[in-house]
């Protein structure tokens, strides 16, 4: 049973209840090598008293706190979510503490995640932005995921420009003869938008009739919908193919044709990017390339905890893989 008392209790305490010195309290509670005698006497006297170490209070000796800052722009989307959930996941098994920044993408809440670093409350920062006025002290330990802030900073993707080239394969084995590629785009550049490249690569090599539609973010879905409604008349789309950079536009440009008459994939074929599984049946939530999401972040923390002396090994990218998911014909 836990002694109540009117505060914390200290370590002064804990060394009191043991009846060791505090240099000894102090090994045990720092990992240190003790004898087995004195390390079951603090225990007890820990567990007793319900002393909480304080890691912050402990990074100021030891300039590490074994907490990682993960800077996210939003949760809203199910690969920042699926992504962030491996990551703490990893973190843990290496004896770390998460702590989850969602920025909602503004360049003030993100700039203040490395001051944490700076001010010894955290040890590194995972950051996953696309902020174009962020600034970043080299000399912070951070990886970026899908972009490169500088020469010196890692950063880990998969293979955009290989799972282009993926589905516009799968598009043309499929029997696709027109193929469109949608996507919603950020102003600042990333390995997302070498997804547009290897499929254009590949329509171009194959001499396959098609178009590539970007949308800013800014300028929501509404300029995809009115392109799509452009290229439809008599029930039909002028296109028999689509990849979309993502799968949830991949599903909602799905929905709008079929609230329009066409029959998916009968008529039209479909395939999305990210690999993101329906959490009511299981399943993909369409046809789309998967990024291996399990690898990405240990890939990520592995660079983290082990910083390399030269730009050789800085950017990592894993490869994909295509999945069917109801949305293609196979």
């Amino acid at each position: 049973m836990k002694m109540k008392s009117d505060s914390n209790p200290t370590i002064k305490d804990v060394a009191r209840e043991s009846g060791l010195s505090l240099a000894t309290v102090s090994k045990v509670i720092n990992g240190l090598p003790v004898g087995k005698n004195s390390r079951r006497k603090v225990d007890e006297a820990i567990e007793k008293l319900g002393y909480q170490v304080n890691p912050y209070a402990r990074a100021l000796k030891s300039s590490k706190t074994n907490t990682i800052v993960i800077l996210m722009p939003s949760m809203k989307h199910p690969f920042f979510a699926h992504l962030t959930d491996e990551l703490v996941e990893c973190l843990t098994r290496e004896g770390y503490r998460s702590i989850l920044m969602i920025t909602n993408s503004d360049t003030e809440n993100e700039q203040k995640c490395f001051s944490l670093v700076k001010s010894k409350l955290a040890d590194g920062v995972i950051a996953l932005t696309y902020n174009e006025g962020l600034e970043v002290d080299n000399s912070i330990p951070i990886v970026t995921i899908d972009r490169h802030l500088s020469e010196m900073i890692p950063c880990v993707s998969s293979d955009n420009f290989r799972g282009g080239e993926i589905a516009a394969k799968k598009l043309i084995e499929l029997g696709c003869r027109k193929l469109l590629f949608l996507r919603i785009t950020s102003k600042v550049s990333g390995e997302p938008d070498r997804r547009c490249a290897g499929f254009e690569h590949i329509c171009n090599l194959r001499n396959i009739e098609y178009r590539s539609v970007l949308v800013l973010n800014e300028d929501t879905e509404a300029p995809i919908y009115r392109f799509l409604e452009e290229h439809f008349s008599d029930g039909k789309m002028d296109f028999d193919g689509i990849f979309c950079n993502s799968d949830i536009l991949a599903v909602r440009v799905k929905l709008f044709l079929e609230n329009r008459g066409v029959r998916i994939p009968d008529q039209v074929q479909i395939i999305g990017y990210d690999g993101i599984i329906n959490p009511f049946t299981g399943g993909y939530v369409c046809s789309t390339i998967e990024q291996p999401l399990a690898q990405m972040a240990q890939a990520v923390i592995t660079l983290l905890m082990n910083p390399v002396e030269s730009t050789e090994g800085m950017n990592i990218m894993l490869p994909v893989r295509y999945v069917p998911g109801g949305t293609t014909k196979d």
